[in-house]
């Protein structure tokens, strides 16, 4: 894209991480020089991979991974969505909880027995300012609007990359056709 003084403008890019494993953000960074090609056309404004500690106003384009576990993560992702213009649900935990919903069978304090028993941990105070577990693991649709989903265990640095030349060339992506669950 090129405005009136024909400089180019990039679209903000954004990527976050929720209840997950990274996968979804070592599949991005497996994009090696493609990565390069594509950061031409954006500026990654936020994402654990970078120093940016605030998520901005005005993202075009987030990418999330991970599903939604605690109040610090249901927090997060309604600030993403009202900061982005487009919300992509990225991976299989983002698309459908996943592994960490695996959890919800269970109620939280046998979650939290089962993890540290009868250790000094898990005494109240010690769990004072860390995130709370939700009752129940959500995908991220189940919180807010999400635009488009992203599934696989990761995605493949293939899919991500057709994705984000599509998105930033403002064209739409047919998601069957590059990935399914578990791919």
């Amino acid at each position: 894209q090129r405005n009136a003084g024909s400089a180019i403008v990039k679209k903000k890019l954004a990527t976050g991480w929720l209840d997950g494993c990274s996968g979804c953000h070592m599949s991005f960074l497996d994009m090696d020089e493609r990565l390069l090609e594509l950061a031409e056309q954006f500026d990654l404004v936020y994402s654990p991979i970078v120093d940016q500690k605030i998520f901005p106003q005005g993202v075009d384009i987030s990418l999330v991974e991970g599903s939604v576990s605690t109040n610090k993560d249901e927090h997060k992702i309604r600030m993403v969505r009202e900061r982005t213009t487009m919300l992509v649900s990225l991976g299989d935990c983002a698309v459908t909880g996943n592994v960490p919903a695996m959890r919800n069978a269970f109620p939280v304090s046998s979650v939290l027995e089962r993890a540290f028993g009868d250790a000094p941990v898990t005494r109240p105070e010690m769990f004072a300012g860390l995130p709370q577990l939700l009752p129940r693991v959500r995908p991220i649709h189940e919180v807010v609007k999400v635009d488009v989903f992203v599934p696989g265990c990761p995605p493949s640095a293939d899919t991500i990359y057709t994705l984000l030349r599509e998105l930033l060339s403002g064209g739409t992506v047919d998601i069957a056709r590059l990935t399914r669950f578990g791919a």
